[in-house]
């Protein structure tokens, strides 16, 4: 057999296993159903599950053009969907991704809104344990979540999933003279 081949089966296997983690048994049978239904078809080895993985991203009171660009790019480049969660209404977020909907919609990407509630840091961190799908966030570096994982006032491994701060192009201007491209990434 090719070596592509294997792996390509390797990485299905990989696919399974963390559908077995990550479902209950009624969404798993759904998938292996599916999954074997459509591989028989095409007379193929089973393919991974259907749902995409999550590119989070947290959403604040604004979205600047460089956070919800490389948002667009990195969901396009990894092949994830987009979920956004925010502490607006779903109506104020949708009015804030509005803006952007004709790249999204030139991505394919269909983002789904997950309002959250209460205590900011303590919800945030709940509603991404409840989300597994979601494989890590994106921020704005100079918002609420960007500021408080700098300043130390949330603590980042109290956050299940990585999180990708995102400094518009004004901010790293500011902060990194030298730099080329309009905005740049922090891994925290």
């Amino acid at each position: 057999m090719k070596l592509t081949h294997e792996i390509k089966r390797m990485l299905d296997a990989l696919a399974f296993a963390n559908v077995g983690e990550n479902l209950n048994r009624r969404q798993k049978s759904r998938v292996m159903a599916g999954s074997a239904a459509t591989a028989a078809s095409a007379g193929q080895a089973p393919a991974p599950a259907a749902h995409l993985p999550q590119v989070g991203l947290y959403l604040g009171s604004e979205l600047p053009a460089d956070v919800m660009q490389y948002v667009v790019q990195t969901c396009v480049r990894l092949k994830h969907g987009l979920t956004v969660l925010t502490f607006q209404s779903e109506l104020e977020a949708r009015a804030l991704l509005a803006p952007f909907q004709a790249t999204l919609d030139a991505a394919g990407l269909q983002p789904r809104v997950a309002v959250l509630t209460g205590e900011p840091p303590a919800s945030l961190i709940h509603a991404l344990r409840k989300r597994p799908d979601v494989a890590f966030l994106i921020c704005n570096e100079s918002g609420y979540l960007g500021r408080g994982l700098l300043k130390g006032t949330v603590r980042q491994d109290a956050i299940p999933v990585p999180v990708v701060m995102v400094a518009s192009g004004e901010a790293a201007a500011q902060t990194a003279p030298l730099e080329a491209s309009p905005a740049r990434e922090r891994v925290a």
